[in-house]
């Protein structure tokens, strides 16, 4: 099973100074700063996906490429671009969800083709339009949902008729680049269906969209219909989906590949699981930067929290954490002063929540018995919650923790 990270221009700087929290003053981020694959070793994925509104923009908004980031990436190619190793793979998609109320996908074929060879994907997915909704008896299907399958299909056709024109599949007597087709259902019959024309276009690789907000029963529903259908040499993508547990249920019916922000995202976006070991998740301490926290800066502003005493508990706090860290500080000291800077933002309930959530982390200290190259050199600054630098590192650890499981399962 092969793990493919979705792009979001994730990258740490490896002269990062974490007790004075700034960056150097020589850094240059797209010539100095490191992805995952380069942060740890080994790489915790097997190959990259980058969506088209995340490097060009969409009708959302700006995309998340600075106008140089965008030129450099079309005109070096997306694996020197990303320093990636000739073993990984890359993935191009449209990133269906960022125009999942439009009537239509806002590209056409051509202008999406020319994203993907211009940045030189080894793979691309034909456009398609997500489906929302789960009908498994196939009775009064929402005519929006069959409409947004076959406008999938009928894109997914011109897709493969463009890239045989192009002769994008064939590259210098060697395999090039391989077109993905892309199939939208609401049932495990709709999706069979999908899959059983995408055949008949040509498709040899078929990735699975819609599939996020289903339950895992439901998953396996559809991909046991799909089986039924697949021709030999066939093999499917699931699009966003994780669930390390499923996965060896999943692999019986020929999913090869999977892409997921789940493990990066939780290190900074979950209350909870921020720290992931073999065994669980732990929540990370929160140690808010007075001058980067927005409630933080808004009491002060009102003169409810003085200045002088936040940064005087934030400084408490990290000094004590660095001093527990090397064994010169006790559980309740640390505590004692997390939650005293903690209650200076007027909330007695995330007082009593961070107690009982960060104690266990402080006391069960899991970045101690971590392999992974960033918590050997980082240490507690790892399971520290405080800007981008710790919080994106806590992520790609998250990763090398999923690699390990995958791995695991590949044996098992």
């Amino acid at each position: 099973m092969k793990f493919y990270f979705p792009d979001s221009q994730d990258q740490v700087s490896p002269t990062y100074d974490f007790i004075n929290d700034e960056h150097s003053p020589y850094r240059v981020r797209q010539r100095d700063d490191l992805y995952a694959h380069q942060a740890v070793t080994p790489a915790p994925y097997d190959g990259i996906l980058v969506s088209k509104p995340i490097v060009d923009g969409s009708a959302k908004g700006a995309g998340k490429y600075s106008a140089p980031q965008r030129e450099r990436l079309y005109r070096l190619g997306v694996r020197e671009f990303f320093r990636i190793p000739k073993s990984m793979r890359s993935l191009g998609d449209c990133g269906a969800f960022n125009y999942i109320d439009e009537e239509r996908p806002p590209y056409s074929v051509e202008q999406v083709l020319d994203f993907y060879l211009g940045c030189q994907f080894d793979s691309g997915i034909s456009i398609d339009h997500v489906i929302f909704g789960y009908n498994p008896t196939d009775e009064d299907v929402d005519p929006s949902w069959v409409k947004r399958r076959e406008v999938s299909l009928e894109l997914a056709e011109k897709f493969i008729a463009a890239v045989q024109k192009r002769n994008a599949n064939v590259l210098n007597g060697e395999q090039g680049f391989e077109p993905v087709g892309a199939a939208q259902g609401w049932s495990p019959a709709s999706y069979a269906d999908s899959v059983t024309r995408l055949q008949e276009m040509g498709y040899k690789r078929i990735a699975l969209g819609g599939m996020v907000p289903l339950k895992t029963h439901e998953i396996v529903a559809c991909l046991k219909k799909i089986a039924t259908v697949r021709e030999t040499g066939v093999d499917f993508h699931l699009l966003g989906i994780t669930r390390v547990d499923s996965m060896k249920e999943f692999a019986k019916y020929y999913v090869g590949s999977f892409d997921s922000t789940s493990a990066f995202r939780q290190a900074f976006m979950d209350e909870r699981n921020n720290y992931h070991t073999a065994e669980r998740a732990y929540t990370a301490i929160r140690v808010p930067q007075v001058d980067g926290n927005p409630t933080l800066k808004r009491l002060v502003l009102a003169g409810v929290v003085s200045q002088a005493a936040a940064i005087k508990a934030e400084r408490e706090c990290l000094r004590l954490l660095r001093k527990y860290d090397k064994g010169e500080a006790e559980v309740d000291e640390v505590m004692e002063a997390l939650c005293t800077y903690q209650a200076l933002l007027g909330d007695e309930k995330k007082v009593e929540q961070l107690e009982k959530r960060c104690r266990p982390t402080l006391i069960d200290r899991p970045w101690k018995d971590c392999p992974c190259a960033l918590c050997r050199e980082h240490k507690i600054e790892m399971v520290i919650f405080r800007g981008s630098e710790r919080n994106k590192r806590r992520g790609f650890h998250n990763m090398t923790v999923l690699e390990a499981k995958m791995s695991k399962l590949a044996f098992v």
